[in-house]
Formats: C-alpha cells, structure tokens, sequence
C-alpha cells in the first residue's frame, strides 16, 4: 500500500502491529482478522476556524466510505482523511447528528472496507479491541478491553467496554475478537475512572438513507450532550455509582425500572444500589429479575453468589458459580477469588 512512506511512520506501524500480534492468546481474538481491522483505522484531520488542527478517526465500511462521530467536524471547514503521509479530500456527507454518526465519501483510495459485526450477538466479559488515533497518534492505538454492558435506545444498543480511548479516538473503531466492526468510540464519563461508549455500527443503515451534504462544519447536539436530566439513564446511572453515591443511584434506577421494566442492566443497577443501602432482600429479587430477563447477566450471577456466600447458602454459590463458568471461566475464577477472601476483596459490581 502506497500510504507507508516514510521511516518514522513505518515504525510506529510495525510497533501498533506487534502489539496486536502480541495480544493475548485467548481463544476470542484472531490476530489475522485485528490486523485487518487496524488498516481500516484512518485519521480524520483540519485545521478550525482559529488555525489550530483538529483531528479524530474514523473507519473504512465501503470503497471510499468511512464511518466516524459528527461531532468532530464542529469547528473544520475543510477536513480530509490521512493515512501515513497520503491525504484524501472528503467530497460529501451524510450525518445523523443527535446519534452523533456520521458516514462520509473520499475521493479515490486504497483502503478495504472492514467487516461488520454485532454487539448484540457477544455475552458480557467477551474480549474486544479498540483502535483509534488517541491523543492524535500518527499510528492507530490499540485497547484491549472487554465487553461490560449493551444498552438498548434507539432501535440499536449502545455499548459500554474497558477499552479506552482519549481525545483523537472520537469515531474510532471497537471490533470484536474476530476484528468485525461492533461500533463506533464516542464518549465517557467524566473522572478517572471513566465508563467509555460507543454507538453501535446497526445505526449506520440509517445513516445512509440521510440527505447528502457537502458543506463544513456541521453543527448539532448530541443525545450525550442533554442536561442530566434528560440523558439515558444508562448515563444518568455513571456518576453515581462511580462515585458510590448509593442514595442517588437507588433514586435513578427506580426510575429506569419503572421506564423499562425488561431491562436486564435497569434491574441490576437497581439491585447494587439496594444492596449498597442494606435492601439486600430487595436486592436479590432485582438481581434474580436481571437474570429472568437475560441468561447472560453474569454481573447479577457475581453479586447473587456473594450474597449466598454471605449467608453460608453454599448450594446457591454453586449454581452461580456454574452458570458464571459456561459464561466466562475467567469471571469464574475471579468469582472463586471473592468467594474465598470475603468482603476483603469483593470489589465487582
């Protein structure tokens, strides 16, 4: 590919791939197929309205189709996508700007589009990948992770992994273990120990039916932009529970499950918050409604099985400890280690 040209950017290249061909060897990830996915990383640059250079990434879904957030080209006038020292001139757009997806068409390049994937058909705890140009890295950077939670709105479900990103990454790519595409990086939450989104790739069938435009900077809010408020409450619940402030969680997950009673994560948020506020008869019926509604709610399995080990209901920490182990031998384990050491270390939620 004619996008390597230079020493320095050969480097950075061939380190990014090492560390991809140096993930872990877990059955989930197919180092072949993420190295595909990481040539489909692009960057998304321009200079804004007071000189200063703007960028973020972006994904190959189509011959001269890359896939990225909006918001990124709020302040950019002329924006254009690079790869190594090659430049492509971005001719049109269609933008969905409230889900903050925007599917954009370059002039000729060489770039294979990446294949699609589905969040929806991953359990919880199943290792992903993000890959993106965080703190404007010339070369994509990559994130292990694991898959946390799906949420749905909006007719797709947004997702919440460990794999993080920094400014750079807004419309990066988040594959999964096979190197397919489940979604689009975007936004977390404030603090440290932030909880990162990404919009799911399902969005983009709509995407594509937006009217074409050809003028910068777009404008427009986001749904993760609302007041508090009115935010989803898959985001009303993050500040709270990050900063253990259980009375303020057990007021919003009431609030979710009165919302939308089939959801499964509504109903777990619901059971720690009534567990951290000594409602523990409550919050078994929530964690165990959490599970009536998804097999695969494997955080609802941990903090049940706990709780039967506090109580010494050894025949309920082996039932959970099963159903964990067909779900996730690693969360298994991790489930054995709080089991075994108490309260001193029982630190999932």
């Amino acid at each position: 590919m004619n996008f390597v040209k230079n020493t320095k950017t050969k480097i950075v290249i061939a380190l990014s791939c090492a560390f991809i061909m140096s993930a872990p060897s877990a059955q989930a990830y197919d180092r072949a197929k993420l190295l595909k996915s990481f040539y489909s990383i692009v960057m998304i640059k321009g200079y804004t309205t007071d000189g200063s250079m703007a960028y973020g990434s972006g994904v190959v879904v189509g011959k001269n189709k890359v896939v990225t957030n909006c918001h990124i080209f709020r302040k950019t006038p002329e924006p254009y996508i690079s790869k190594g020292e090659d430049t492509y001139r971005i001719t049109q757009v269609q933008a969905d700007r409230y889900h903050d997806m925007c599917l954009i068409e370059t002039e000729s390049t060489p770039f294979e589009a990446i294949e699609i994937g589905s969040a929806t058909t991953m359990k919880k705890g199943e290792e992903i990948m993000g890959m993106g140009h965080s703190s404007g890295n010339p070369s994509p950077v990559n994130a292990n992770g694991v898959l946390k939670s799906i949420y749905p709105f909006d007719n797709g479900y947004i997702i919440r992994s460990t794999a993080r990103f920094s400014m750079g990454a807004s419309g990066s790519g988040l594959f999964d273990g096979q190197g397919r595409l489940i979604g689009i990086n975007t936004f977390k939450s404030p603090g440290r120990n932030a909880y990162f989104y990404a919009l799911p790739i399902e969005w983009m069938a709509s995407v594509e039916k937006q009217p074409i435009e050809t003028k910068f900077p777009i404008d427009g809010k986001t749904f993760w932009e609302e007041e508090d408020a009115n935010k989803p409450f898959f985001m009303q619940i993050a500040q709270p529970e990050l900063q253990e402030d259980w009375s303020k969680l057990l007021e919003v997950s009431r609030k979710w499950v009165k919302a939308e009673p089939k959801n499964t994560e509504a109903w777990y948020e619901l059971g720690v918050a009534q567990e951290q506020t000594k409602l523990k008869g409550d919050a078994e019926k929530s964690y165990r409604q959490a599970i009536n509604l998804s097999k695969d709610n494997i955080d609802a399995m941990f903090r049940l099985g706990l709780m039967a080990a506090e109580q010494g209901n050894i025949k309920e920490v082996q039932a959970m400890k099963i159903a964990i182990s067909t779900i996730d031998p690693d969360t298994a384990e991790e489930f054995n280690q709080a089991v075994t050491c108490g309260d001193k270390c029982q630190k999932r939620r």
